[in-house]
């Protein structure tokens, strides 16, 4: 069984997620931790809690999802795992903070790429990985078919979409998305989002005003 812990953080109040098992053992999905005080949380939470950094994802890699990523490679000596086809957005995320005048520590590299299908082993517990381009060419989430929950990225959010109007975006490959891998989860499935608040698959197919 998988705790889910978040925060929120940075000037884009992005949402960085925790998963932790039973073991202690802890995955981090986005750390968007910018400011000190902001990393200091991160760090004293795993501390205090006594988790093991095992993993380090993310959905995409615009710069809000990446400020921490440096930090906890460094800190915790795992390695950056995200969609080969998010690499372009990675590589041009130096410039973009330049271009919003937030300068950030560059990600570094990934050590490995996740592919659409794959299962993430995490103790006991499985999460897939889902492809679902349109906020970003290689935006995926993460999905746990056992307690059903997603951790969305910022492709769903309630009542919204993910914008689609950055590099590589596309409104209606989006769309698609959502449609094709994550309206057919079940409705009671909880959306983890990259920004706001969580959401469910059902609520969304009945409410969401972009996908009606």
């Amino acid at each position: 069984m998988m705790e889910i812990q978040h925060f929120t953080f940075n000037p884009f109040q992005e949402n960085t997620y925790l998963l932790i098992n039973e073991k202690r053992d802890c995955i981090i999905i986005d750390p968007g931790c910018y400011f000190e005080e902001e990393r200091k949380q991160l760090l004293t939470y795993i501390e205090k809690e006594g988790l093991k950094v095992t993993r380090l994802l993310n959905t995409h890699c615009h710069i809000d999802h990446i400020f921490g990523n440096r930090l906890v490679v460094k800190t915790y000596g795992v390695g950056l795992e995200i969609h080969p086809q998010d690499k372009i957005v990675l590589d041009r995320s130096p410039e973009i903070g330049k271009m919003y005048n937030i300068p950030f520590e560059p990600s570094p590299e990934p050590v490995r790429f996740l592919e659409d299908g794959e299962t993430i082993r995490f103790g006991d517990d499985e999460l897939e990985v889902l492809l679902t381009p349109g906020h970003s060419p290689g935006s995926v989430c993460f999905y746990s078919a056992s307690q059903q929950f997603l951790i969305g990225g910022d492709v769903l959010f309630y009542q919204s979409i993910g914008r689609t109007d950055l590099p590589g975006g596309s409104h209606q490959t989006l769309i698609n998305s959502i449609q094709q891998k994550l309206f057919v989860l079940p409705d009671e499935v909880r959306v983890y989002p990259g920004h706001g608040q969580s959401t469910t698959i059902g609520f969304e197919k009945r409410h969401n005003p972009f996908l009606q």
